[in-house]
């Protein structure tokens, strides 16, 4: 009763937390509705949606999103979000048989047990079970954690270094498979997650396949922002990202961050003997700074293909709170920029830099102006947090320059 009582005190007050003026009539939490395309007589039997966000599902595989704020039949809203290739592809992923099976799941964590242990009891249901299943534990306090990781028959591994890549790079070095498949201890994993991650990987030139990340809850208006600012979904068509990808802009570079999200992803164990682990000076603390966009970066430059499968689903709990969202977004950009004068060492390419030169200060200057004119609205209220963040972002990494990459 006391720890319901608590719960209920800090929901109170994260929803009086100041929030932005769009958000202002919108009531939370924001439901998240799950329509079965395959359900008999399909529009007679789900009601008329008015508002939230809508998946429909077909075998059991998310195919399109809507968010509505208006009444509107589930056939109509059908009609108007799922592609028909979609369709297809989803039962062609689903004919297809699985080819790699020597794959190991690589979790980093760092005192959240509660997350980790949600996030662990959804890898028994895995259609294709992993070879193995490893737990990197980065320098939590106390022992909450690893009695987490060997309640659920895992491999405990500690990394004492703070931060993603380290971890990272632990799980990678204990790693004994031919593919290893990432997520984070904030994530649910879809039943087909890891099957259809590797039937992702069904040409030799692919060395990563990321997949589809949908969000877990929409309690909050924090949670809200970041959907639908910040989203991990790159929507429900499969997409290759080949050299064409990597070439394409010239002036600004490859926008590698829409490959997909590291909380979800496979990647070919052999290729970290070629072109190396994780980059361990964009680690700021405990939280991901953009190590697997300058990753996935690494590997087109070397002329691998990255893969999204839309069928590989996964679902991501997002910050609750205002502030935590705030250091959250804060930390993205630092990475981000970190990211870029590491692409530029790495590679050479120019792009990199005219986009922090460049591009950069243009669009900033652009989103001042916006804020100047109608407030803060939700895609510019942590405007101050990305703009400190990018500056914090290069002085961070031009200060680690020289230091050894992993």
């Amino acid at each position: 009763m006391q720890v319901a009582y608590v719960h209920g005190a800090i929901e109170r007050v994260i929803m009086r937390e100041p929030v932005p003026s769009d958000l202002k009539d919108i009531s939370f939490p924001i439901p998240i509705h799950y329509l079965d395309l395959a359900t008999p007589r399909f529009d007679a039997v789900s009601p008329p949606v008015s508002n939230g966000l809508v998946v429909f599902l077909s075998d059991g595989l998310p195919v399109g999103q809507a968010y509505i704020e208006r009444h509107e039949t589930a056939a109509a809203l059908a009609e108007r979000v799922v592609r028909p290739e979609t369709l297809e592809h989803a039962r062609h992923v689903a004919q297809t048989p699985v080819r790699n099976r020597d794959v190991s799941i690589l979790i980093c964590t760092k005192d959240r047990p509660e997350e980790l242990r949600r996030c662990l009891a959804s890898i028994p249901k895995q259609s294709l079970s992993p070879i193995e299943i490893i737990v990197v534990d980065n320098a939590s306090a106390g022992e909450a954690t690893r009695r987490v990781v060997e309640e659920s028959g895992a491999t405990y591994v500690r990394e004492d270094r703070v931060g993603l890549d380290y971890a990272r790079n632990a799980a990678v070095r204990a790693a004994r498979t031919e593919f290893v498949a990432f997520t984070d201890d904030d994530v649910v994993l879809h039943e087909r997650w890891l099957e259809n991650l590797m039937k992702g990987f069904d040409l030799p030139e692919i060395a990563c396949v990321t997949g589809l990340v949908l969000p877990g809850e929409l309690a909050t208006p924090a949670q809200f922002i970041f959907e639908k600012h910040w989203s991990f979904g790159r929507g429900y068509l499969r997409q290759d990202f080949n050299q064409d990808f990597y070439t394409r802009d010239t002036r600004y570079g490859a926008p590698v961050w829409t490959i997909g999200a590291g909380a979800s992803q496979a990647i070919r164990r052999k290729v970290f003997d070629e072109i190396g682990l994780f980059d361990v000076r964009l680690d700021m603390g405990a939280a991901g700074c953009s190590g697997d966009s300058e990753y996935w970066n690494r590997l087109l430059h070397h002329g691998h293909v990255c893969r999204y499968e839309p069928t590989a689903v996964a679902w991501h709990f997002h910050r609750k709170d205002m502030k935590g969202l705030a250091k959250q977004i804060y930390q993205y950009m630092s990475g981000h920029v970190a990211a870029l004068l590491v692409q530029y060492q790495n590679t050479g390419n120019n792009a990199n830099l005219r986009r922090i030169l460049l591009s950069f200060p243009k669009y900033y200057a652009g989103r001042v102006k916006r804020r100047l004119r109608k407030g803060a609205t939700s895609h510019d209220f942590f405007l101050k947090q990305e703009m400190l963040g990018s500056v914090n972002g290069a002085l961070y990494v031009l200060r680690r320059w020289k230091r050894p990459a992993w």
